[in-house]
């Protein structure tokens, strides 16, 4: 089975070696039988109907994110309209901020948002940065932990009765006061983890696959687990440095 990513602005948003999560995702489908078509999204680039399964958009510094929010802010109903189709999404650090309305820097300037996500995202004055563990429930009774590496100065406010993708264990999170982190609207997730984020969350990226796989089949298949020692051991060493580091709540 194909699964169609739309990977958004790839050449400016790749910092910690976030397109790290594009070749998990690729492998780990490989893996299962399935085959993932990667298709790079930009400026003036035309959002089909259900033409993607998955998006995918990685962090960058403010920079980046200046030079393409308002190309990215044109794409905004397309995406919308995919996710609300059924389309999975993840969005990472810079590009997590740029699908809440805006981002309003330290000079006051907004950047304008894609509006996915209820949130709003504001510059502070100190930046906020270390390993981070979250408690997670993508499925109902299924609890499991994200281990990720946080570095970013925005405070990010979810709207009232918007869903977090988790509870911070350790680290700051969204905004360093409300103990959440990352935001979820239906099959899709944004959070501040870098890392890659995937590599030592392989579970996670298993989700996104049957996310991407129901929105193409209409039902998300039940996968067989791989054989993740590896990944399993760099997920306990990202989780034992932020307890060392301290739970913030």
């Amino acid at each position: 089975m194909k699964i169609v990513v739309g990977h958004l602005f790839p050449d400016y948003l790749n910092i910690y070696a976030d397109r790290g999560n594009i070749a998990v995702l690729a492998r780990r489908a490989a893996w299962r039988g399935h085959e993932l078509e990667v298709r790079p999204l930009g400026a003036g680039d035309a959002l089909r109907p259900g033409e993607h399964n998955l998006f995918y958009i990685g962090g960058g510094q403010d920079r980046e994110q200046e030079l393409i929010a308002p190309a990215l802010a044109a794409l905004g109903g397309g995406i919308r309209a995919a996710v609300d189709d059924g389309a999975a999404f993840l969005a990472v650090c810079g590009g997590y901020q740029l699908m809440g309305r805006f981002y309003r820097d330290q000079s006051g300037g907004e950047l304008p948002g894609v509006g996915l996500f209820p949130l709003d995202t504001v510059a502070g004055e100190r930046r906020m940065i270390g390993d981070v563990l979250l408690e997670c429930e993508l499925e109902r009774g299924e609890r499991r932990t994200v281990a990720g590496f946080e570095n970013h100065a925005g405070r990010t406010y979810l709207d009232e009765g918007a869903e977090p993708l988790g509870r911070v264990l350790a680290g700051f999170g969204n905004d360093g006061e409300s103990g959440y982190e990352g935001c979820r609207a239906g099959r899709a997730i944004g959070t501040y983890l870098h890392g890659p984020l995937l590599p030592r969350n392989p579970w996670l990226a298993d989700w996104l696959l049957a996310q991407a796989l129901a929105h193409r089949n209409g039902e998300a298949p039940m996968f067989e687990p791989l054989t993740d020692d590896l990944e399993a051991e760099a997920h306990e060493v990202s989780a034992a440095r932020a307890r060392a580091r301290g739970g913030r709540y």
